[in-house]
């Protein structure tokens, strides 16, 4: 039987240490005012939080968009977007657990920096969102993406981030 793996009290403390620093590395690397950044509405979910139609098999870790609304404000002119990036708990375990070369705090940060850049990029409108899930994003938008992701990390100094950084050499 195949059981789903949720992220334990102690690695929900390393997910929230790499959220923390995959948006400083993201809001540096593109040089994001304080206003900017907060503009960038979004919210980093792990499994347990997630919706049905927020899971999916594969991928560590999809963008989500969905569109917010002041309350009481009926007009849609008071919209905005707001992302969440859905953190796949089980994929990521079992890789970092079957593969131990690959460090549990080296992946989280590629996979948030990543999935930061994606946010980024929409809002930026740099890549359009159409509602889809992140196995769908154009292959060439993936690979801007990712090669992005190693722009901002190849600098950063933390034991394991060059296994990772290999592990997704291809997708550059």
């Amino acid at each position: 039987m195949n059981k789903k793996l949720f992220f334990n009290p102690l690695e929900l403390e390393h997910v929230s240490k790499a959220v923390l620093l995959a948006e400083e590395l993201v809001n540096n690397f593109f040089k994001l005012s304080s206003g900017q950044w907060l503009k960038n509405r979004y919210d980093v979910r792990t499994a347990k939080e997630l919706a049905s139609h927020e899971k999916v098999d594969g991928p560590f870790a999809q963008v989500v968009k969905y569109e917010g609304r002041k309350k009481g404000a009926p007009l849609s002119s008071s919209s905005y977007s707001l992302y969440t990036v859905c953190i796949q708990d089980h994929a990521i375990l079992t890789l970092t657990r079957d593969q131990p070369e690959y460090d549990l705090d080296a992946f989280l940060l590629y996979i948030l920096v990543h999935e930061l850049v994606h946010i980024v990029r929409f809002s930026m409108f740099k890549h359009r969102y159409e509602n889809a899930s992140e196995a769908s994003v154009t292959m060439e938008e993936e690979k801007k993406v990712h090669g992005l992701t190693h722009d901002i990390l190849r600098l950063v100094s933390l034991p394991g981030l060059p296994q990772v950084l290999e592990f997704y050499g291809e997708w550059r």
